[in-house]
């Protein structure tokens, strides 16, 4: 059976949900949830039953190809893997951005596999082993290097090879992102090389014989107010400008990191994409004129596949307790951490949450997973429609974190199933 669009609705990427998130995922006309114009419960018969992660390709295309169509042609829109590492979904992510980051080995293997041209890969990483910034180096790979350390590594390397190692200063800048969910600057940090510290490691850079060939300035993620990430961008940009005219030959690009978040609550509003992709262009035609052929780079990561996945259980228990009702399912924490409010939530709230098939309800329950914890709580006195055993539990807004952001061996469940759909 195939699923009607024609009641899907559109979501405004420009202001904030007027209706509940779990309202605006397509369904077909008997109610289910749909992806790729396919019923939930089909698509989840077809990659071998729950738990299971659902990504839609077609979301995911929709959002890279928008903000691609937006940005100016200097900017440069990079996939961050560490937000969903999947291989088909980073194969996929890879033919519509213009370059990837990575954070380790085994991602670098991913974004090679996926075609990738290795001069458009980036490797960020506080702690780069020995063998990573070889391995990286062997790959031409470009590396953001938060130590002298590093440098010092990677010259070595240089002169074995015969050949200068592509670099890029990842800076500790001097100021935080407002209303940031996760802070990556400002202060004391284990990210990145302190800012009044560049000039020299600059000059160390040159004296090393290595290739500078920019700057990666990430100030925080998960940022829902675009006048915060706009102001950020600015003050990254200032400060690159300046360093740029240190270095000993022109650089070619300058990251500016990403910062854009989803919203994770009903009430939480949506980022003006539009205010920040407008900063960027501008950002852009100053670049030009201040630096000539130096791109600037936007590096997104959950902004770019976050809303399009959905991490989908079902219901093996029904339990009413003293009054209080629990849906036991059989996923949990362990292939969810997010959901369950122990992946950086400082004050924990559920993450949007339907029953498959029917209206949104107003029965109050709590999901919990099998795990011997009570820390194992996906929704808690969430709104529900009336569930049963067998019934498809589904948390949406679950494309990014998920399951390599969870502790997957943790009392020896099997391994939750993940497609691309």
């Amino acid at each position: 059976m195939n699923a009607s669009t024609a009641n899907a609705v559109t979501i405004d990427t420009e202001a904030p949900y007027q209706s509940p998130i779990a309202a605006l995922w397509p369904r077909t006309r008997d109610g289910e949830f749909a992806l790729a114009d396919t019923p939930l419960t089909q698509v989840v018969e077809a990659v071998g039953g729950t738990p299971c992660y659902l990504y839609d390709r077609a979301l995911i295309t929709q959002r890279v190809n928008r903000l691609r169509s937006a940005l100016s042609p200097t900017v440069d829109l990079y996939y961050a893997i560490k937000a969903n590492p999947m291989p088909a979904v980073v194969a996929h992510v890879a033919r519509l951005v213009d370059g990837l980051d990575i954070a380790s080995i085994g991602e670098m293997r991913i974004a090679l596999d996926a075609g990738v041209n290795p001069a458009d890969i980036s490797f960020a990483g506080p702690g780069k082993s020995d063998q990573e910034l070889l391995q990286a180096h062997a790959a031409n790979i470009l590396v953001n290097v938060e130590s002298r350390r590093e440098l010092h590594v990677l010259a070595r390397k240089s002169e074995q090879s015969g050949r200068a190692a592509r670099v890029a200063l990842r800076v500790n800048l001097p100021f935080e992102l407002k209303a940031s969910g996760m802070q990556m600057s400002g202060g004391a940090r284990q990210f990145g090389i302190d800012a009044e510290s560049v000039p020299d490691v600059i000059a160390e850079t040159a004296a090393l014989g290595l290739k500078l060939e920019g700057f990666h300035l990430f100030t925080g993620s998960q940022n829902l107010r675009a006048d915060a990430v706009i102001e950020a961008q600015r003050k990254s940009y200032d400060c690159a400008r300046e360093w740029a005219q240190l270095a000993r030959e022109p650089i070619d690009s300058i990251n500016l990191g990403g910062g854009m978040g989803i919203p994770y609550g009903d009430g939480d509003a949506r980022i003006v994409e539009r205010a920040v992709v407008e900063h960027l262009n501008e950002l852009a035609a100053d670049t030009r004129r201040d630096l000539g052929s130096v791109k600037l780079v936007l590096e997104l990561g959950r902004y770019l596949v976050g809303e399009a996945g959905l991490y989908v259980s079902r219901v093996v228990d029904r339990k009413v307790s003293r009054g209080k009702t629990f849906l036991v399912v059989d996923g949990g924490m362990h292939q969810h951490l997010a959901a369950s409010g122990n992946f950086g939530q400082v004050l924990r709230k559920n993450f949007p949450v339907a029953i498959n098939g029917k209206p949104l309800g107003d029965e109050t329950a709590s999901v919990v997973g099998p795990l011997c914890t009570p820390l194992d709580l996906l929704a808690s006195n969430a709104k529900l429609a009336h569930a049963e055993e067998g019934d498809l539990v589904v948390i949406f807004q679950s494309g990014a974190y998920g399951r390599t952001a969870s502790p997957a061996a943790f009392l020896g469940h099997p391994p939750v199933r993940e497609a691309l759909v």
